[in-house]
């Protein structure tokens, strides 16, 4: 039997409508992404970053520099919204963009020195969000929990583009 959370929020939870009920899944999924966004930003504050930019660092010390159209295809938003992300990174010190050498119409995105310097920092951030995120639960329950969020990962993929594809 499926429960879905309904009422004001108590002890952290967030505020959900009885509306929600005909989708549990998605009621309980959209409860928990928006409690551990709330735990993210709070880590993320430390070092200065709010979510998501943390992810846009991360895909630059593993692929190296980008173009920024690029980056915004690979996280799936607008270019405007990922010039601010980028300006704000830049304004920081943690990234800088520069024309690409082979398009000098397009900007390339690279990590700095300062935004480098953070990898070690973020990864115990990560590791302490995922420490409080998965609590107590069993190396098994943690297991199916992966699974079904691989699940869960892989309908929406198929759902998100067929949606994409209906769209154009």
């Amino acid at each position: 039997m499926l429960v879905v959370a309904t009422g004001p929020a108590s002890h952290g939870r967030v505020p959900t409508s009885t509306a929600a009920s005909a989708g549990p899944v998605s009621n309980a999924l959209i409860r928990a992404t928006r409690l551990h966004m709330i735990l993210a930003r709070y880590l993320l504050q430390r070092v200065g970053l709010h979510p998501g930019q943390e992810l846009l660092l991360m895909h630059l010390w593993d692929a190296g520099p980008q173009r920024q159209t690029d980056l915004a295809s690979e996280f799936g938003t607008d270019s405007a919204s990922m010039t601010r992300t980028v300006q704000r990174l830049e304004r920081a010190g943690f990234v800088r963009r520069r024309p690409d050498p082979s398009d000098g119409r397009a900007t390339m995105v690279e990590s700095t020195k300062a935004g480098t310097a953070l990898r070690g920092r973020i990864e115990e951030l990560w590791a302490e969000l995922e420490a409080q995120t998965v609590g107590d639960l069993s190396q098994a329950q943690l297991g199916q929990l992966l699974l079904g969020l691989q699940h869960l990962e892989e309908n929406l993929s198929l759902a998100t583009e067929s949606a994409r594809v209906a769209r154009s």
